[in-house]
């Protein structure tokens, strides 16, 4: 018997070792743009990103040339920003209790024609406890507060979205680039991060209306009620507050480590809570719980909470299913191949496909699809989210008006997808006619010519 030689072996060795540094060398190129990530030779940033991302877009003022001192900058600064200047003063930095004043320059530095803004870098070179803490959010993937940046800016609908809307979207996922999202510069307060105020400036809105439903709960009814008497120096520890605010419950003692507390992922995620993890991870939540509520009881909401998901999927199981025997059957209209295709995405211009669902994607297809995966998509994102965020806050209403517009959603999906397949294939030749109007028009072509 013949044998083959052996040097065929070495083959498809040879090309795995060619391909992965190929595959470094590609990703290194493409985050060296005008841009941020890895689409950064696609889009190029608006002024206002460095304040949004100052590590990758902040430059120095040119007016100003020298090096100076500390207290030069605050003599300065008085005249030329006294609010600031007022704001540093009444902070711990001015007059902390084991060492001298922490001046601008130990955040900006001192050379005038070489400042930096602030990144979670810088706080971390005094605060390494607390950055090593937000650090190891990374660890457990998407949400979190550490990748929120590297979320954004790595969606595949960010080069084509519009630049307004790309920069409101930055402004709190900004929250991983620097930490004034949470303590205001330049006072910095720990009692002002402590209050739920400062949580909702990007935890609010219809993706998760975390402020809606925590001051619709008992919880939130109290802190409205008395929280303004209440004194916020005072550790997230118990005993210090008769009701939790956002940061007591996922930051308990101030822990900056806010990611491994999500047991269903911020809602978007179906995840067994039976796992080992979560386990581990309900009992955390039934221990602080039972800082002022009974163990079983604590127990108790988690079960309503584990119930109000399995119901949600089972609705956005059928609703996928749905649409993903219309898109089987070839009746989504516009058909993938019709739209135009995101400009970062080589895969859906060969092999055009409707991404259905979480798994295959619909996080990152809602932006350019047909009207009843959108449909789909407000379901998911809106309505599921809102049910979600309720039964986890304590607001039943919530949940109620969550599931409501979910089954309203559902009925009107199922009654749409009948009337496509009713139209047939009638209807899709009539559309198949002008499917260049869906890749091209005003809004697409200006996005594509200025992003």
């Amino acid at each position: 018997m013949k044998r083959r030689p052996v040097r065929y072996v070495w083959i498809p060795v040879i090309i795995a070792l060619l391909a992965v540094p190929a595959g470094f060398l590609y990703v290194d190129w493409s985050k060296s743009g005008a841009g941020d990530g890895l689409y950064s030779r696609k889009w190029s940033p608006e002024s206002v990103f460095a304040y949004w991302n100052p590590k990758a877009f902040y430059t120095s003022v040119e007016t100003v040339s020298g090096v100076f001192g500390g207290p030069q900058c605050v003599n300065c600064h008085q005249a030329v920003t006294p609010g600031i200047v007022r704001d540093w003063q009444a902070s711990r930095h001015a007059q902390p209790a084991d060492r001298g004043p922490v001046y601008c320059s130990a955040c900006h530095g001192n050379n005038h024609e070489n400042l930096h803004l602030p990144t979670p870098e810088v706080c971390g070179s005094c605060h390494a406890a607390r950055h090593a803490e937000f650090e190891d959010e990374k660890r457990f993937g998407f949400p979190s507060h550490a990748l929120a940046m590297e979320r954004a800016q790595d969606a595949p609908h960010f080069v084509d979205k519009p630049k307004a809307e790309v920069s409101a979207c930055l402004q709190c996922h900004s929250v991983a680039t620097k930490c004034d999202s949470c303590h205001t510069r330049h006072r910095f307060s720990a009692a002002e991060a402590r209050r739920p105020e400062a949580c909702i400036t990007c935890h609010s809105g219809p993706p998760h209306p975390d402020d809606e439903t925590y001051f619709a709960s008992a919880h939130g009814r109290i802190y409205l009620a008395e929280g303004d008497s209440w004194d916020w120096s005072r550790p997230l520890v118990k005993g210090n507050y008769r009701a939790p605010t956002c940061a007591y419950c996922h930051m308990s003692g101030g822990r900056h480590q806010v990611a491994d507390k999500s047991m269903w992922k911020f809602g978007i995620k179906q995840i067994n809570p039976l796992t080992s993890n979560n386990a581990v991870k309900r009992k955390q939540w039934v221990v602080l719980c039972s800082d002022c509520h009974a163990a079983d009881w604590s127990r108790d909401r988690l079960a309503e909470l584990d119930a109000e998901r399995k119901q949600a999927w089972e609705k956005l199981y059928a609703a996928e299913a749905v649409l993903k025997g219309l898109r089987k059957d070839g009746l989504l209209s516009p058909a993938a191949g019709e739209r135009p295709p995101y400009p970062n995405d080589w895969l859906d211009t060969l092999w055009p496909r409707a991404r259905i669902g979480f798994f295959e994607g619909q996080a990152s297809a809602f932006y350019n699809v047909s009207p009843i995966e959108r449909d789909y998509f407000e379901m998911w994102y809106f309505d599921n989210l809102g049910a979600y965020k309720g039964a986890a806050h304590g607001d039943s209403g919530a949940v109620s008006q969550g599931h409501a517009a979910m089954d309203n959603a559902l009925k009107a999906i199922t009654h749409q997808a009948a009337r496509l397949r009713s139209a047939g294939e009638e209807e899709q030749g009539e559309t198949a006619a002008s499917a260049e109007l869906w890749r091209s028009g005003e809004y697409t072509d200006f996005n594509r010519e200025h992003n």
